[in-house]
């Protein structure tokens, strides 16, 4: 039987920055396939590529050659209206920083995304309710960020990520600024999450504890995205 359309499939993916002396190479005709419902991590130092695969992955920096597939679609000659649009309906993002909206409350904060892209009020704020709840958050709808703990405000993050049904999320350390028990107990929340929704998840982490809980691990080796010795 034929294996399902990935979720993500980069298919020798270069990317690389101006330098004086010579481009700095970043991704080297890198291939990588995430399937629906699977959950990956990327482990490798600082330095190597992480960032930018992601942010590539994600449709926020364009290959300077090779294609990006989300959901089988070829993404690379989309316009910026198209790579936007994508954006809101098939990637979710969480990073080490909440980045949420100060003056939102937490439920506010997961109903915004929905309002762009086009649900009524009453719908939103029932998907996030709910998605709040599961996360353990039905009792801090109403609170504003400010007035959340470090954990709370991440899984505040989580749920917005995924508050349009994406097909893939992808995370960029989002548990890297939590104390030890705090991060276990976001990056538990956050698989459990995802295998309930059955979306994809590239998740970067320095943490290998959390990185073997997952379906497998990746690293960046030589602008390649390889297994994980």
């Amino acid at each position: 039987m034929a294996r399902e359309t990935p979720a993500l499939f980069l298919s020798q993916v270069e990317r690389y920055y101006p330098q004086s002396d010579a481009p700095l190479e970043i991704l080297r005709k890198a291939d990588f396939a995430l399937w629906p419902g699977e959950l990956v991590a990327l482990v490798a130092p600082s330095g190597t590529g992480k960032s930018t695969l992601l942010h590539v992955a994600g449709l926020l920096e364009k290959p300077d050659s090779g294609e990006v597939f989300v959901g089988g679609l070829a993404t690379t000659k989309l316009d910026d209206k198209g790579r936007t649009r994508l954006r809101r309906t098939e990637i979710g993002f969480v990073y080490q920083f909440h980045h949420l909206l100060p003056e939102f409350t937490a439920l506010e904060n997961v109903v915004l995304p929905q309002r762009i892209r086009g649900l009524s009020k009453g719908e939103a704020e029932t998907r996030a309710t709910e998605l709040l709840t599961f996360l353990g958050l039905g009792e801090r709808l109403d609170h504003l960020p400010g007035e959340l703990s470090g954990g709370e405000q991440q899984r505040v993050a989580i749920g917005r990520a995924v508050a349009n049904a994406p097909r893939l999320l992808l995370a960029d350390e989002p548990t890297g600024n939590l104390d030890p028990q705090t991060a276990l107990h976001v990056f538990n929340t956050l698989v459990a999450l995802a295998r309930a929704s059955g979306l994809a998840a590239l998740i970067a982490t320095h943490n290998l504890d959390l990185a073997r809980r997952m379906d497998r691990q990746v690293t960046i080796r030589d602008g390649h995205v390889v297994p994980l010795d």
